[in-house]
């Protein structure tokens, strides 16, 4: 049995790389979600006024990784703390999100970022929202498996 996790933590191209990475993941898919627009495009979704974020979807076989581990993996991926960015890049395509696929995803997610402000590792608040998972749109193939296909890392 396999489930799915929604992640946005700026740029795809790396979020999808380091999910890949983890033993249990059975895939990952750059795309966008939260957006009106149906089938949006990477050059809409650039301008930031569709309204969707870049995000990885990833399916996963939760008797081999679980929903926590993945999370804990998010976390240590990018700064939970930036609004509408990481790093260079900048606007709400780029914010830290989790879009949750069932009320257990919910609550770990609760859970786990509230655990994380708690720890005071980081000097500001823990800015990720987390939301109900919308329609999720593949990007364009150009986008998938992009360091794997350029040989660059994140």
């Amino acid at each position: 049995m396999e489930e799915l996790a929604t992640f946005g933590a700026g740029c795809f191209w790396g979020v999808e790389d380091a999910f890949r990475r983890i033993p249990g993941v059975l895939d990952a898919t750059s795309g966008y979600a939260g957006g009106a627009n149906p089938k949006p495009r990477y050059e809409q979704v650039c301008t930031g006024r569709t309204g969707h974020t870049e995000v990885v979807e990833v399916r996963f076989d939760p008797e081999r990784v679980s929903y926590g581990e993945l999370l804990a993996a998010f976390w240590e991926m990018h700064d939970p703390t930036q609004v509408d960015r990481q790093g260079p890049d900048v606007g709400r395509q780029y914010r830290s999100v989790i879009f949750y696929h069932s009320p257990a995803q919910q609550a770990a997610a609760e859970a786990s970022k509230a655990a994380l402000d708690a720890s005071s590792r980081y000097r500001s608040k823990i800015a990720t929202a987390i939301e109900p998972a919308p329609p999720f749109y593949p990007a364009e193939d150009y986008h998938q498996r992009y360091f794997e296909k350029s040989g660059a890392r994140h």
